[in-house]
């Protein structure tokens, strides 16, 4: 769009807190369509729209799972009821609510999609928006690993669909780390030590015990990355039982992505949760080379109060998927002279142009088309013509 420099006290109007942005022309219709058919893909599986409240009492937003959500939450008094109440830093619990209330009597499995903006206390170093639009589904009711390996499917072709390529899947088990040192009896200030060693990828701080875990944390830290590396690490390591269960669930849903999208460049990081605080069972993020930050994260959770039901689903971060296709342009759009026949005009409309009136008369209709941004111009006729040509 052609601007002018805004006078100083408009630039000090434009000032934002930090992480926060205005979406101007034609980002924001572009960002509104990809969403859109982001959210038709999921349609074709089944996954039905709901749409929660921005805001919700602080107690249901952030009761249970939701805990782990709190201190990235901002909080506010409601002037109606005197109760504390947050707004919305992640949907996917909101979803679990209503599957569990106003939903609790329809079948399961049930699949739910939504789309809607949400705002955070402060955004990540990778991706430092503090407000911005997810995208996603969960698929409530069914703990079957064909449950896990549709959540993961669906993303993979949701994006593909709107245009990103490269896509790769880095696969995860976010309670790995916790039910290993739960096994060996790990005290709580060493859990933490170990914790923020791996989140720093540092396996000689990791091993530096030279005890059990030690060795079973440190081999699975240096085996993230390819696929099958990590799985040969996984399968080296003697493991309790119940982890070897959760190892099993992961080549479950790994051989049916194998059979439905064999194509799918897919990695392993079994000791990754930041992130993923209220995930219970394989997780994922999606990413895409050369762009920054995720496009999304999923996984397996327990959606609503205990006893819950099993869930799995996804997020797409609309941020991150818009930076990995090609930069918005304008379409084009056609100026209608002051004065033109109102049918002419719907006319135009209704056969797909994109029509702008002008508002009074002007000497040079060709210059004002081209002023405001049209690319075509509508003649008295009823002929549409490039506003360069008809200079």
């Amino acid at each position: 769009m052609s601007q002018t420099q805004p006078p100083a006290d408009a630039i000090s109007r434009a000032l934002l807190p930090a992480g926060l942005r205005d979406v101007l022309p034609p980002d924001c219709a572009f960002e509104h369509k990809v969403a859109e058919d982001l959210i038709a893909c999921f349609a074709t599986y089944g996954f039905e729209r709901v749409k929660p409240p921005l805001v919700e009492f602080e107690q249901n937003l952030l009761g249970g799972v939701g805990g782990g959500m709190a201190n990235r939450t901002f909080r506010m008094m409601d002037p109606l009821s005197q109760r504390m109440m947050a707004v919305r830093s992640d949907m996917t619990l909101q979803i679990a609510r209503i599957a569990s209330t106003r939903l609790a009597g329809v079948p399961r499995p049930l699949r739910l999609s939504y789309a809607g903006d949400v705002l955070r206390v402060v955004g990540s170093q990778l991706s430092p928006e503090r407000q911005f639009t997810q995208v996603g589904v969960e698929l409530i009711g069914s703990d079957a690993p064909a449950a896990d390996a549709e959540a993961i499917l669906l993303a993979a072709e949701a994006v593909g669909r709107v245009g990103i390529t490269g896509l790769s899947i880095d696969l995860m088990l976010p309670t790995l780390v916790r039910d290993l040192m739960d096994a060996h009896g790990v005290e709580a200030e060493r859990r933490q030590l170990l914790r923020q060693a791996i989140d720093r990828k540092d396996a000689e701080a990791v091993g530096a015990g030279g005890d059990a875990i030690a060795h079973v944390l440190g081999r699975l830290l240096t085996a993230s990355g390819p696929l099958q590396h990590g799985l040969s690490a996984l399968d080296d390591l003697s493991l309790p039982a119940s982890i070897r269960d959760l190892v099993k669930r992961l080549k479950e849903v790994i051989a049916s992505l194998g059979r439905e999208a064999p194509g799918l460049t897919l990695t392993l990081d079994a000791v990754e949760n930041r992130g993923f605080q209220y995930h219970t069972g394989v997780s994922f993020s999606l990413f895409v080379r050369g762009v920054r930050g995720e496009l999304g994260r999923g996984g397996r959770y327990i959606a609503g109060e205990r006893p819950g039901e099993p869930a799995t689903g996804f997020t797409l971060y609309m941020d991150t998927v818009i930076r990995a296709l090609p930069e918005a342009k304008a379409g084009p759009k056609l100026y209608l002279p002051y004065g033109l026949s109102p049918s002419l005009a719907m006319s135009l409309r209704q056969a797909g142009w994109v029509a702008v009136a002008g508002l009074e008369p002007v000497a040079d209709a060709a210059a004002e088309a081209r002023r405001l941004g049209c690319s075509h111009l509508a003649t008295p006729e009823g002929t549409v013509v490039p506003s360069e040509r008809a200079a």
